[in-house]
């Protein structure tokens, strides 16, 4: 095995100061994503949405082209188009993948240290039902020599040793039994999967399952589903320095900058998420604002009160539009305005902004949602 010397189980990196405090505002910020109350349905859809971004980000890696709106269909039950079939198996796969290892940790309990048996399991979802599409035999290991680029995966013989070290080192390096820090569950997630990319047990999906168990330890940590699949999304958006790090990481026979990449783009990720979930929040806020300035006011036409308040819950709060574009937001608000004039439609936004609902930019109108300035946290 001298020519896989950067395979050794032992503790091959360095945490510097930096990676401490990014691992500690992660910690934060994954407390606070899990402290934020959703509704039920936002819940569901951040859910599903981080669902379909976790499985078109893993497969993309390795070549399959579906997009994001094609994977969202395919969840709502559409069919693709036969010569897209295997590629629908693909990101099927690891859907279904992500809702068995989420059912067994969050629904069931069940807490599993990771084992041969484990990964094979894993290989065995990624792989089932695609056939020719798939140069391995689903949960067995390989029994031939395989090639990534320029590199020379392990000798077949030695794997099933290879991946046994790896499981009885893995619990003993990241004190698992012992009652795992939220550190040690990252760059445990992060080590396992480069493990598995150099050990190549497979054939083929190796870069999947290295990527499920990734997901998988980090769903035991306790962390929340919507941002477990952040490392996945953030490898796929950044694919070329993705490998430049693995190959890095492998000549070097040191994993400390790959912790580094890995772990800053973790923080990243879930800063958006921050983001996109205080907008929701946010966007729930002003709504009730709307409603509660409409319940204030007095009113004799009935249709019309409803209409100036239909379109101000359908603005956006994020840009300015014309007047014109404003009435097609939605079909309900078209339909609203179909029946009334230019002149009606001037005059419910100009009673908008005397209640200080809404701005005039221009020739364009905005949500005024600086009218909530006051409740906000100085």
């Amino acid at each position: 095995m001298d020519t896989h010397k950067h395979i050794q189980f032992k503790k091959r990196w360095e945490i510097n100061s930096l990676v401490s405090y990014q691992l500690g505002e992660c910690d934060v910020l994954i407390e606070t994503i899990s402290n934020i109350p959703l509704r039920p349905r936002d819940r569901e859809r951040l859910l599903q949405v981080s669902l379909i971004k976790g499985a078109v980000a893993t497969t993309a890696i390795e070549g399959n082209t579906l997009s994001e709106e094609e994977v969202a269909r395919i969840q709502e039950g559409w069919k693709l188009p036969p010569s897209k079939e295997y590629l629908e198996i693909e990101v099927r796969n690891i859907m279904d993948a992500f809702n068995t290892l989420f059912r067994e940790i969050v629904v069931e309990g069940k807490i599993r240290i990771i084992t041969p048996e484990l990964i094979r399991d894993i290989h065995q979802m990624v792989g089932k039902d695609l056939g020719e599409h798939f140069d391995a035999i689903p949960g067995k290991f390989r029994t031939d020599s395989r090639f990534v680029g320029t590199y020379v995966a392990p000798d077949y013989r030695y794997v099933e040793d290879l991946v046994s070290n790896l499981c009885k080192w893995l619990p003993m390096e990241f004190h698992f039994q012992d009652g795992q820090s939220f550190a040690a569950a990252v760059i445990q997630a992060i080590v396992t999967h480069v493990y598995i990319e150099w050990i190549h047990p497979f054939g083929d999906g190796n870069g999947r399952t290295g990527r499920l168990l990734e997901f998988y330890i980090l769903l035991r940590a306790g962390l929340p589903s919507i941002v477990s699949h952040i490392l996945s999304n953030f490898y796929n958006e950044t694919r070329t320095e993705y490998y430049r790090q693995l190959d890095k990481a492998r000549k070097n026979n040191d994993l400390t900058e790959f912790i580094i990449y890995a772990v800053q783009g973790f923080r990243d990720g879930l800063k958006e998420n921050i983001r996109i979930i205080q907008k929701g929040q946010f966007k729930i806020f002003w709504h009730n604002y709307i409603y509660e300035a409409f319940n204030a006011l007095k009113y004799t036409k009935r249709g019309a009160f409803k209409r100036k308040r239909d379109l101000m819950l359908e603005m956006p709060i994020d840009k300015s539009l014309p007047h014109g574009e404003i009435v097609l937001l939605t079909p309900k608000l078209a339909q609203k305005y179909a029946n009334v004039k230019k002149p009606t439609l001037l005059k419910d936004l100009r009673e908008l902004i005397e209640l200080g609902l809404m701005k005039k930019e221009g020739n364009n109108y905005r949500a005024n949602i600086e009218a909530l300035s006051d409740m906000m946290p100085i």
